[in-house]
């Protein structure tokens, strides 16, 4: 049984649970800040620390949210399993690789099709234009290796 994986993915320099301890850190100091100027008559000052954290809390939680993304492929004998992971949500599709065509994007930086028997994956997204070719070309010689294996098995 042969098995060939690919994961592509974010790169993410800061974990989620790092930047959950920046974000605490940030909104000590800030605060601390406002407090300080509120007590001395400038309330204003602790409205606009408010409302700057809050905008860089929804920030942050939109990074945190997407820097576990990734699309995981897998080629295994018999089929080719692709695992598309965004934010909270998984899914997952299976392709026979037999049947499965490759679609380069054209010059500009679109996402590399997977098609098989009326079902289509866009694989990509979150490397550069470059790794997509070399990806494609890699999954397409894998490709072409399982279909060979296949041929020689027959009788």
């Amino acid at each position: 049984m042969s098995r060939r994986e690919w994961v592509l993915k974010r790169n993410c320099s800061i974990s989620p649970r790092q930047l959950t301890m920046v974000y605490a850190a940030l909104c000590t100091v800030a605060l601390a800040v406002a407090i300080f100027f509120t007590v001395h008559g400038a309330w204003y000052v602790l409205g606009f620390a408010i409302l700057e954290l809050m905008v860089v809390g929804l920030a942050f939680l939109h990074y945190g949210r997407h820097a576990t993304d990734r699309e995981h492929i897998v080629l295994i004998d018999d089929y080719l399993l692709i695992e598309l992971i965004l934010a909270e949500h998984a899914r997952e599709f299976r392709l026979d690789p037999r049947a499965t065509r490759i679609d380069m994007p054209e010059l500009g930086g679109g996402l590399i099709g997977l098609e098989a028997r009326g079902i289509r994956v866009e694989v990509g997204r979150f490397v550069t234009e470059w790794k997509r070719r070399e990806f494609a070309r890699e999954l397409r010689s894998a490709l072409r290796g399982a279909l060979a294996s296949d041929r020689s098995t027959e009788f």
